[in-house]
C-alpha cells in the first residue's frame, strides 16, 4: 500500500459501544451483500468484511480513501454522488441485501435525490442503513448562542457538512424517497462530552439548564433501518417524548477521533470547568 498515513476519516469501531458506527454494523448484520456508499477509508467496511463476513461493494470519491478500503471490498467504484447519473455504474450489478450510507448524506448538495436513487439498488428483501448527524443537539445550540458557529475537522460541524437535519427533517427525507423507517437507534451524548464541550461550558449555568429541557438536547446522531413503503409492517417514529438516558461511550469515541493536541486542549478547558475527561 502506497499510503500508510492515517486518513482523516479513519478510526477504530468499537463494536460493543453505542456509537453510530457500531450501530450501523449491528443493523447491517452478517453474511450480507452490501453496497457501502461513501465508504471512506474503510473504518466500517473493515468490520463488515472481517467480523460480519459481508461481501462489500464500495463507492467513494477520494483516491486515498479508495486505496485504503480496497482490500476489504469485492470492488470499489470511484464516484461523485453529486453527479446525477452515478447509479449507472451499478447497472450490471445484482441488487444488494443492504445499502449503507454512514454519515454521507449531509455532505451532498441534494441528499433527497441521492436517497431516492439509492432505493432501487435494494433486492427484494433488502434494506437501507443510514446514519445522520442531528443538528438540534444542545452543543450546536451553544455555538449559536455564543455567536461562534465554527466548523471543525470532524463531528456535527465537520467543515464538509453542507446539509443539516432535525428529527422531523430526517423523517421527511425518507418519506419523500418512498421509504419507511422500521428501526431507529438514537446515539445519545451530552454536550459537555462532545466536540462542543468548550462552547458548552462558556454558557451560564441557567442557560445550559434551559437547553437541556429539550428531549433532543443530547441526541448526537440518528441511525435508521429503512425499507420501501410497499413492504408490510408499520413505520416507527423518530420523535422522542422524553429525554433518553446518556450512554457511557463518549470517552472511547473522543479518544479515537481527537489528536493528542486537541485532547490536551479539551482536557484543560473542561478541567477548568470541573469536568474530567
Amino acid at each position: 500500500m502506497k499510503n500508510p498515513q492515517k486518513h482523516h476519516y479513519e478510526y477504530e469501531v468499537d463494536t460493543q459501544s453505542a456509537s453510530a458506527p457500531a450501530s450501523v454494523v449491528r443493523l447491517v448484520g452478517t453474511h450480507k451483500r452490501v453496497l457501502e456508499i461513501g465508504c471512506g477509508p474503510g473504518s466500517i467496511t473493515r468490520v463488515l468484511a472481517t467480523q460480519g463476513q459481508c461481501s462489500v461493494v464500495g463507492m467513494e470519491l477520494d483516491a486515498d480513501a479508495i486505496e485504503k478500503v480496497a482490500p476489504f471490498c469485492e470492488k470499489v467504484l470511484q464516484i461523485d454522488l453529486n453527479a446525477q447519473d452515478w447509479p449507472r455504474l451499478l447497472d450490471n450489478e445484482p441488487r444488494f441485501d443492504v445499502v449503507v450510507a454512514a454519515d454521507v448524506l449531509e455532505h451532498l448538495y441534494d441528499p433527497w435525490r441521492t436517497l431516492r436513487q439509492m432505493a432501487p439498488l435494494l433486492n427484494e428483501n433488502g434494506y437501507m442503513v443510514v446514519s445522520l448527524p442531528h443538528t438540534g443537539h444542545a452543543g450546536v445550540m451553544a455555538c449559536l448562542m455564543n455567536s461562534d458557529f465554527a466548523y471543525n475537522g470532524w463531528g456535527l460541524l465537520d467543515r464538509t457538512h453542507i446539509r443539516f437535519f432535525g428529527v422531523k427533517n430526517i423523517e421527511a427525507l425518507f418519506a419523500q424517497a418512498d421509504l419507511k423507517i422500521i428501526e431507529v437507534i438514537h446515539v445519545i451524548v451530552p454536550p459537555q462530552e462532545t466536540d462542543f464541550a468548550v462552547q458548552w461550558v462558556k454558557l451560564p449555568e441557567a442557560t445550559r439548564a434551559v437547553l437541556q429541557t429539550s428531549p433532543y438536547a443530547n441526541l448526537y446522531q440518528v441511525v435508521v433501518k429503512a425499507v420501501p413503503l410497499t413492504r408490510e409492517g408499520a413505520a416507527v417514529s423518530l420523535i422522542l417524548e422524553q429525554k433518553p438516558q446518556v450512554t457511557p461511550s463518549w470517552k472511547s469515541r473522543l479518544g479515537a477521533r481527537l489528536s493528542p493536541k486537541s485532547k490536551a486542549l479539551l482536557r484543560k478547558v473542561l478541567g477548568a470547568a470541573g469536568i474530567k475527561l
